[in-house]
């Protein structure tokens, strides 16, 4: 049987950065064994990783045509590798595949990570030798130091959303057909099996379900991806367009994707492509060679959108938000980056990340190359800026992390000259201009921010005060009625002169 993932991608390392891949010329239980934990531990929720045997490897790429393992040795390996792994406690045990690639058999040990970590395993296979904590470190297997130990040991039980089992949906809700798309798509020999296996089968070798035979339980990663009604279950599951027809915000239209995660990604990327990406030619005339600039550059749009995809919390009610101004384009998503990523690496354009929130997502995002590997987003998206001659973009978050917001502005050949509004128009940092002038008119007489906030439907509290009642306040359309104690529990808010010339004049 094959596996749910494109071999020749994988051995090439374009789908798997390095890290998560260990080539094997030959069986070596003791190194194997350490290698098996430190993929289950899955330290900096990468999805674990891969052990590929009978591929040598040099300066950390394959040797090719490969070595292979000889049929009657598989057997025997596979004995071995049962044994050694009830080595590991809690017991883990890798799902293993025989795989013929370039007339060889090699042998794919896929180890995602664990559900009940931190794992340890015997420092080496001797009656009674002592058992250690592994981990995986750039693309090497250790021991981990005092403060990663500790960091691991409070990691225990802590399973990624995405990689969670969902115990109020079962195995039935899977879409095959959905499934089928996904493995064609990614070029996997799996789906020419399909006929031949159960759902049952099909979610346990996709490892998007995990229990016993008798209440084998699907996982968010598998609902989100291959569910037949994927907002039943996740209703915030989704990614909102709206185009406003001027920078108050005072008309627009709205767009909503939704479907499994894919589906609803490709639309809202072709949407982008050929709805709101523009080209514009400029003949030079001291030679032939014409100048072509975009007014948005697609990849940079695509990185950005994929990485709100793969980044965002999906156990919160907050959709992805696109929205599409004159001259401007905001990306948000919710929640905010995990630490080290805060407000001052955002606006020193400092990248430096090493936890992922979702394992499981990024996996099925990189073998449908919708995304590449880690830290390779923003990297991608400076260049394609840079590219195009655009001002680069604003990365932006709070300090308790509660979103995260990439702006483009437009290339300076597209901009679009604005009327002057009157008074200032809306501050930029509100999300809509509807909403501030159905404010307005709701605290023509005070209101609390809690009345204020359930009326813009807007659940996020400190994202609602920072990007929706603050700059009302700057821009002093609303003031408050205690103004020398901003905190009273008395506090009220209500419109102002300027709020009321400002509504008059929409």
């Amino acid at each position: 049987m094959a596996l749910p993932i494109n071999i020749n991608e994988l051995i090439s390392g374009k789908t798997v950065e390095w890290e998560r891949i260990e080539l094997r010329k030959g069986w070596n239980p003791e190194r194997t064994l350490k290698t098996i934990t430190a993929f289950a531990n899955d330290l900096n929720n990468w999805g674990g990783g891969y052990i590929v045997i009978g591929i040598e490897e040099k300066n950390g790429t394959a040797v090719l045509p490969p070595v292979g393992v000889k049929i009657e040795e598989i057997d025997s390996i596979q004995k071995e590798l049962n044994q050694i792994c009830r080595k590991i406690i809690p017991n883990y045990f890798p799902i293993v595949e025989p795989i013929d690639f370039q007339n060889k058999k090699i042998l794919i040990l896929w180890c995602p990570g664990g559900s009940v970590r931190p794992y340890k395993a015997p420092n080496s296979l001797k009656k009674g030798s002592q058992y250690f904590y592994f981990i995986r470190k750039y693309s090497n297997t250790v021991k981990p130091t005092i403060e990663e130990e500790r960091e691991l040991i409070g990691m225990s039980n802590q399973i990624p959303f995405d990689d969670r089992v969902n115990y109020r949906h079962s195995v039935n809700d899977f879409d095959l057909f959905s499934i089928r798309t996904f493995l064609n798509r990614v070029g996997s020999e799996m789906e020419k099996e399909l006929g031949q296996m159960t759902i049952e089968d099909i979610a346990r070798k996709m490892n998007i379900a995990e229990g016993s035979d008798e209440n084998l339980l699907p996982k968010n990663v598998g609902l989100l991806f291959f569910a037949k009604h994927p907002q039943k279950i996740f209703p915030s599951a989704k990614i909102e367009i709206v185009l406003f027809d001027d920078e108050a915000g005072t008309s627009y239209t709205e767009k909503i994707f939704t479907g499994n995660l894919s589906e609803q990604l490709y639309n809202c990327l072709d949407f982008l492509e050929n709805q709101v990406v523009k080209e514009k030619i400029i003949k030079s005339p001291d030679r032939a060679e014409a100048d072509r600039f975009f007014n948005y550059p697609y990849l940079a749009l695509e990185e950005a959108v994929c990485n709100a995809v793969y980044h965002r919390g999906y156990n919160n009610d907050s959709p992805i938000e696109i929205r599409i101004f004159p001259n401007r384009i905001d990306i948000i998503s919710f929640p905010g980056p995990l630490p080290p990523l805060n407000e001052e690496n955002l606006k020193n354009y400092r990248f430096d990340v090493r936890k992922y929130r979702n394992r499981r997502i990024g996996e099925f995002l990189k073998e449908l190359h919708l995304t590449e590997g880690r830290q390779t987003g923003i990297p991608t998206i400076l260049k394609e800026i840079e590219k195009n001659e655009s001002l680069k973009p604003i990365f932006e978050t709070d300090e308790q992390r509660t979103y995260f917001k990439v702006s483009f502005t437009v290339q300076a050949h597209f901009v679009k000259a604005t009327p002057q509004a009157t008074p200032q128009a809306t501050p930029q940092a509100t999300p809509q201009a509807t909403r501030v002038k159905s404010i307005l008119n709701y605290c023509k007489s005070p209101k609390t921010g809690e009345q204020i906030r359930i009326t813009t439907g807007i659940n996020d509290k400190k994202y609602f005060r920072k990007e929706i009642l603050s700059p009302l306040l700057e821009e002093e359309l609303l003031k408050m009625t205690i103004p020398d104690k901003p905190r009273s529990p008395h506090q009220r808010y209500v419109i102002t002169k300027k709020g009321r010339n400002f509504l008059d004049s929409l």
